[in-house]
């Protein structure tokens, strides 16, 4: 490895041609400036000057280090100044979401990237487990997650509710249980949990989500309406994908008597010193959440 400072003086020498100069203006003796072109010459192995007196020339050896030196200096510099940089508006922020509130939420990290564009964020849809477990090995930066981490290194933090809705196809005006049995259940990854949370609360007569005949399933968060859009049976999710599905003219969201909702909680490791820009991209998400509630 090239000691920087020595190859600092030898670029500095090289630059301005003298030793006096050079001295003065890293603030070294003359001394100490030979002394550092001999140490580097000796860490190379090979002559970097052929010196004529007081003056000198660069060899063959030098001219090359002189050149290829000079540009890993104005790299390391960069590299510095890259590292000490904490601007609020400058920098990559990693973040994953759930499906639901990814779908809000992405449209509007674009908006900020659009307002800051030296800003990237890297946003990831991914389930609980995983989002936890990725922030813990510092894979992302910042997680929405459903249900607070179990791990000790991930610091969990409730920022917003998100309501859990009943969605049918538009031609259906009101709910009731004979109006759930018929129309049977659309599925979801997290279906039975959202059914069971939303349903229990509201009808007397529900146990458990078999007891409606499952007309369909979809994983993919922006397709789960579109078999209830075409009146194939009726689905429960939280808000932000119901609000997010495409043809919002085909649906129809609807207010139980008894609202249920889910806590969004905002992750992060707990050893890491969160950036500017991480926590500015924290607060506006936890604004723009608590706003859609």
């Amino acid at each position: 490895m090239i000691n920087t400072v020595w190859l600092k003086t030898f670029c500095t020498l090289a630059d301005l041609g003298h030793f006096t100069q050079t001295a003065h203006a890293l603030f070294m003796t003359q001394s100490g400036v030979s002394q550092q072109i001999k140490k580097l010459e000796q860490q190379l192995a090979t002559p970097l000057l052929i010196r004529v007196g007081k003056s000198f020339t660069l060899t063959d050896a030098g001219v090359a280090l002189h050149r290829d030196g000079r540009k890993l200096l104005q790299a390391t510099e960069l590299l510095e100044q890259n590292i000490k940089q904490d601007d609020p508006h400058s920098g990559r922020v990693r973040i994953a979401t759930p499906g639901s509130v990814g779908l809000t939420l992405y449209p509007f990290l674009l908006d900020l990237q659009q307002q800051h564009p030296k800003l990237s964020v890297m946003h990831s849809f991914a389930p609980n487990k995983s989002i936890e477990r990725d922030v813990s090995q510092r894979h992302f930066d910042l997680g929405i997650t459903t249900q607070p981490s179990t791990l000790p290194d991930v610091f969990t933090q409730a920022i917003a509710q998100e309501a859990l809705v009943l969605v049918t196809d538009n031609r259906i005006a009101v709910i009731n249980w004979p109006v759930l049995q018929r129309l049977g259940f659309i599925s979801h990854p997290d279906g039975h949990h959202h059914c069971q949370a939303l349903l229990r609360a509201n009808f007397p007569q529900f146990e458990h989500p078999e007891q409606f005949q499952e007309r369909g399933f979809s994983n993919q968060i922006s397709l789960i309406l579109e078999p209830v859009s075409r009146g194939f049976g009726f689905s429960v999710l939280p808000l932000h994908a119901a609000k997010a599905f495409a043809k919002q003219a085909k649906i129809r969201i609807h207010t139980l008597a008894h609202p249920v909702s889910e806590t969004l909680y905002l992750c992060r490791h707990t050893q890491v010193s969160q950036s500017q820009r991480v926590r500015y991209v924290a607060d506006k998400i936890q604004t723009l959440l608590q706003a859609k509630v």
